[in-house]
């Protein structure tokens, strides 16, 4: 479903010790580390404000002990309980997740089901003050994005593809995260960014290549009715 998810953190030493020391009991190490940011795959970090806020973060594990490993690692290392590991069926028969709170006070969860799920995020939660002008948001670039409506309920609404998902819920809201989804071909960009902005949506970026994160990076970036960061973006452009 993602292409990355980045969150920006009050202090990069704390917040990289603390996803280090976690994600690593789930056979996730960084991919990437550079001055501005260091990267698990799909999910990423940088210093700086805006800070992120109240957002959760779930990790798909390997198998329940692995969920285990990842809860005790964090509270050995002095980090916050967020919720013991353990069966929650309130979310799915299958489901046992253990959760922690990062340096900024984000929820992150380690979760196993039964059925394989693949990538390293399984799903995000996102609090908004206006659940339906999200969920109108995210419908109108579905289509661009790779997206579909899950699971929808008076108070939330659910976006899934390839097995993971993204939730808004009602509450107060969560601050400042990107969310960039893949696209196949630079016309897909394009298309998002177009019907974004014509819809009345800010634009944070206009369709183009992006050579400073690597060769052959095509994104555009608006921003959604909560002021996140949204983008699509196409890695491989079709030779010319």
């Amino acid at each position: 479903m993602f292409d990355h998810v980045t969150i920006r953190v009050s202090d990069r030493a704390a917040s990289e010790a603390f996803y280090r020391t976690v994600l690593s009991t789930l056979g996730i190490e960084p991919t990437a580390s550079t001055a501005e940011f260091t990267e698990w795959s799909d999910f990423s970090l940088a210093e700086g404000a805006p800070v992120t806020r109240r957002l959760h973060v779930a990790f798909v594990a390997p198998s329940r002990a692995h969920v285990d490993a990842f809860w005790e690692a964090g509270i050995d290392a002095s980090h916050r309980d967020d919720g013991a590991p353990g069966p929650r069926p309130q979310y799915g028969p299958d489901y046992y997740g253990g959760f922690l709170l990062d340096p900024d006070g984000n929820s992150a969860e380690a979760v196993h089901h039964d059925t394989p799920r693949r990538g390293l995020i399984d799903h995000l939660w996102l609090r908004v003050a206006d659940l339906t002008a999200v969920r109108r948001f995210y419908t109108l670039i579905a289509p661009h994005a790779g997206l579909r409506i899950g699971d929808e309920q008076p108070d939330r609404v659910q976006f899934i593809a390839d097995g993971a998902s993204f939730s808004f819920v009602a509450g107060e809201p969560t601050e400042h995260v990107h969310l960039a989804f893949p696209a196949p071909d630079d016309a897909t960009v394009d298309a998002f960014h177009r019907a974004a902005t014509a819809a009345g949506h800010p634009d944070n970026g206009p369709p183009g290549e992006r050579p400073h994160y690597h060769p052959g990076y095509y994104g555009a970036f608006v921003l959604d009715p909560a002021g996140h960061n949204v983008e699509v973006v196409c890695h491989h452009r079709p030779v010319a």
